[in-house]
């Protein structure tokens, strides 16, 4: 057996020693757990997952390689990997490069040959922590100095966001969306587009004028990294704008939506990850498999104080999924209803947000 060159040390101090992928450097971020047993390449370019290293608990990662066109962000800002088998020889006749090459040259490292159902049950037991992917000769009372010392960054959506607007446009389009970008996923985008919207994409800290500005038919929040309570400005510019057009939240968007009505959020164990996830839809009575990824979730009490309804609930734990106001034209999800490569079951909340687009301009 080759010799461990790398190892994954938790804030509670226990080590798991194994071999190094992607970058070699050290790091230390906010260690979280991620279900789904597709979709690597999703996650590691998801804009949400700043400053933190990933578990996958599916044990075979990296088998059909990374395809250029399954982005869903030109620069992603993953902390970390942490994977049973990384497969570096991947069978898919549309992959361009390897797991371990992407990361290499992303400069995002990583590490395999580890017990990740050890460390998940950890997550679960004790919840998200700091832990550090370091050399595997490093001294143990080193890397926890490390780890105490590393205060985990908390302006992950000014990182991520645009810095000027930009365009994506489809032929012959019936509506126009503003995106504000807190770290939108390029899949919302697409799913727009193919639904026969323009999409600006703007600054998370753009101003209500600006977004204005452009004659939109509907406004869109997106998801994106850390505390919702960081993104004030966000907050401030729904609070402008709610009740003039559509709007319609996703994820950190969903969040940030609530708070603008003053309704609080909260802090999960080990939050939200993976692509299997059952959601009830109040309204229809409906069960939908999703894919999620938070860390923070909407505190229902406080929503009952606010003109919000809760429209979905999380059947594993009861958490607010969805939310709504007729009267001023707002709803939102807290999960991923464009969920690439799944699943699917979710995409009518787009043709919602576009009737309520139709709906608004012929009113």
């Amino acid at each position: 057996m080759k010799p461990f060159n790398k190892k994954l040390v938790l804030e509670n101090g226990r080590e798991f020693p194994g071999y190094g992928i992607g970058a070699d450097r050290n790091t230390v971020c906010e260690l979280v757990f991620n279900t789904s047993m597709v979709g690597y390449q999703e996650i590691l370019s998801d804009p949400s997952y700043t400053n933190q290293i990933v578990v996958m608990t599916y044990p075979l990662i990296g088998n059909y390689g990374i395809t250029d066109e399954d982005y869903e962000t030109k620069f992603p800002t993953i902390g970390g990997m942490v994977v049973r088998e990384c497969n570096d020889a991947p069978s898919n006749f549309r992959y361009t490069k390897t797991l371990d090459e992407v990361f290499e040259e992303l400069n995002i490292p990583g590490i395999s040959g580890v017990d990740t159902r050890m460390i998940t049950r950890i997550i679960r037991s004790e919840g998200c922590q700091k832990a550090a992917i370091v050399d595997y000769g490093m001294p143990h009372d080193e890397v926890m100095q490390m780890i105490r010392e590393t205060e985990i960054p908390r302006d992950g959506v000014r990182r991520v966001s645009c810095k000027k607007r930009w365009f994506s446009r489809t032929p012959n389009h019936k509506y126009d969306i503003v995106a504000i970008d807190c770290g939108i996923k390029y899949n919302i985008i697409r799913q727009f587009n193919q639904k026969g919207c323009n999409v600006t994409i703007v600054p998370f800290d753009s101003t209500p004028e600006e977004i204005m500005a452009f004659n939109p038919d509907g406004i869109f929040i997106s998801n994106g990294p850390g505390d919702p309570v960081d993104v004030e400005e966000v907050g401030r510019t729904i609070e402008a704008l709610r009740g003039r057009l559509p709007i319609f939240g996703i994820c950190l968007g969903h969040q940030l939506i609530a708070l603008s009505y003053g309704a609080r959020t909260f802090k999960m164990k080990f939050g939200h990850r993976g692509g299997n996830h059952p959601v009830k839809n109040l309204d229809t009575g409906r069960i939908e498999i999703t894919s999620q990824n938070h860390n923070y979730a909407v505190d229902e009490e406080s929503l009952r104080q606010t003109p919000l309804r809760v429209t979905h609930i999380n059947l594993l734990d009861s958490t607010v999924e969805g939310m709504e106001s007729a009267a001023d034209k707002i709803f939102s999800i807290q999960y991923h209803p464009e969920s690439a490569p799944g699943p699917q079951d979710s995409t009518y909340l787009f043709d919602k947000f576009i009737k309520m687009m139709e709906d608004n301009r012929n009113a």
